[in-house]
């Protein structure tokens, strides 16, 4: 992905991402996003782009390994996050879902991650500290809760499951206060294409709309240009 690519879907909201998707691939049908009502942190923040790095914890119950385990584990989680190929997002499955109690997220979390270089993280599970975050890292999380419970590092770098989304370690995901999509790696090099194609067509509507009041024949007309230059 080069650095125009990037700067444009940061410019873009999931939405747009999700049709131009469909404009590169052709077709409608493409369902690599998530379902469902998520919260953001900074819904008027703009989006988050990167490479996911997947991680699954848990929180209801007192981890079962032994302590020293249970560090090493949450360390090497630490090592991967700093080391992981930039730009990129922490994608955290909490296994608990959907009775997640246990805030992962919040003023410490967002803090060291952002120290790391990471654009932002996206959870099925629980936030805190608002108004206390990182500022310039958004977490799209499923729930607001006080609490970290019994927090703890399940498993490192395999597949994670985020509101009906699986996302693979080093996906290209997009998210925002919509949710999150995940891009698939063959429709990158069109995807700048893409984009401007879809903001063309819209624009077919959106400019005869903002004219005033029309009636049915004009929008019939307006309409089928519409569709004419989109999917």
């Amino acid at each position: 992905m080069d650095q125009e690519l990037l700067e444009l879907l940061k410019r873009v909201d999931t939405p747009t991402v999700c049709n131009a998707i469909e404009v590169v691939e052709g077709k409608r049908g493409f369902n690599g996003f998530t379902r469902g009502t998520m919260l953001c942190s900074a819904p008027e923040g703009g989006a988050m782009v990167g490479y996911a790095s997947t991680v699954k914890i848990a929180a209801l119950e007192p981890p079962t390994e032994p302590a020293d385990v249970i560090r090493a584990r949450r360390m090497e989680y630490y090592r991967r996050m700093a080391e992981a190929p930039k730009p990129s997002i922490a994608v955290i499955e909490d296994v608990d879902f959907p009775h997640c109690i246990g805030a992962y997220w919040g003023e410490v979390n967002t803090s060291i991650h952002k120290a790391f270089g990471m654009s932002g993280a996206l959870t099925n599970g629980v936030m805190r500290d608002l108004g206390d975050m990182a500022e310039g890292f958004p977490v799209v999380a499923g729930s607001i809760g006080p609490s970290h419970g019994f927090v703890h590092v399940r498993e490192l770098g395999t597949p994670v499951s985020i509101f009906g989304l699986t996302v693979q370690d080093g996906d290209l995901v997009h998210a925002d206060r919509h949710g999150a999509v995940v891009i698939p790696a063959e429709v990158i090099p069109g995807l700048k294409e893409g984009i401007a194609k879809l903001f063309a067509s819209e624009k077919i509507v959106l400019e005869a709309t903002a004219k005033g009041p029309m009636d049915f024949a004009a929008f019939e007309k307006v309409w089928k240009a519409f569709e004419a230059a989109r999917v």
